[in-house]
């Protein structure tokens, strides 16, 4: 998670807005305190592969 957030250059707050995840979560599952639920482990999959097209997703939301 931390590895995917930094390739792209963006702090956690920003990782957290561009694609519409809460910033708690983000930060827990950076420091391990919880893992992604399904829904959200598939999403970071397609965040990894296609950021562009979720972060126009979520803008257009």
């Amino acid at each position: 998670m931390r590895a995917l957030r930094e390739k792209m250059g963006l702090t956690l707050e920003q990782f957290a807005e561009r694609f519409g995840l809460q910033l708690t979560s983000v930060r827990d599952w950076e420091q391990h305190l919880r893992r992604p639920d399904p829904a959200a482990h598939t999403l970071l999959r397609v965040i990894a592969k296609h950021p562009d097209a979720v972060a126009d997703a979520v803008a257009t939301a």
